[in-house]
């Protein structure tokens, strides 16, 4: 069975990027709004962190509810892990999720500084220094025949596009501008040369794009 890189509920502004500038701890997201850029999810049924009954049904609520998937593992970039730059001052930065992480698999985290794999829950962080096909190589053996996820940000996401290993590709397009910061893209049809392309607007107001190898 094919093991696909996917990148789901991948969400960028209608300028075309993931996240603004200026990242820090108290912002995840730099100067993007993450109420603004992730609403769709939120609102839903499904969305994981809902705390009171309810929520919306539909589209974004598949997509949400599909988020886990038949995934074994999941690749991001430094950034998506915590707002520090440069070696580690220390390890105990564990990441923006806290004792449960959200992702339940290995993790596979791209970083120029290595360091100790550690696990909280049922997730495993790795840190690997490598090329994406060489991660990727990685990640699929950890994700025993499942899928792997490609979790971000906009930049690792543009490094596996660029080396050819992107199999499907979900990204939802909110309708706010940032202006500046990591860009997924100028536009979502400049990927289809690569990719077939379908458009799927929601009544929420995001529209979804759903890239899936030619």
């Amino acid at each position: 069975m094919t093991q696909l890189l996917k990148v789901q509920n991948f969400t960028v502004s209608s300028d075309g990027f993931g996240a603004g500038e200026n990242q820090s701890f108290e912002r995840p997201f730099g100067d993007a709004d993450p109420g603004a850029m992730m609403f769709w999810a939120g609102a839903t049924a499904s969305w994981p962190n809902r705390t009171d009954p309810g929520g919306s049904r539909g589209l974004d609520d598949y997509f949400t509810r599909d988020f886990a998937h038949n995934i074994g593992a999941e690749i991001m970039g430094r950034n998506k892990f915590g707002p520090q730059r440069g070696p580690w001052r220390d390890h105990e930065w564990q990441g923006w999720w806290g004792d449960e992480p959200p992702f339940h698999t290995p993790v596979f985290v791209m970083t120029h500084h290595v360091r100790p794999s550690f696990a909280l829950s049922d997730t495993t962080f790795h840190f690997v220094d490598d090329e994406p096909a060489a991660v990727l190589e990685k990640a699929r053996e950890a994700a025993q025949g499942r899928d792997v996820r490609l979790g971000g940000g906009a930049t690792t996401i543009r490094q596996f596009l660029d080396a050819g290993l992107v199999d499907t590709l979900h990204v939802a397009v909110a309708q706010v501008q940032i202006g500046a910061g990591t860009r997924l893209w100028s536009s979502p049809d400049e990927l289809d040369d690569r990719f077939h392309h379908d458009i799927v607007p929601s009544p929420s107001g995001v529209t979804h794009h759903l890239f899936w190898r030619r």
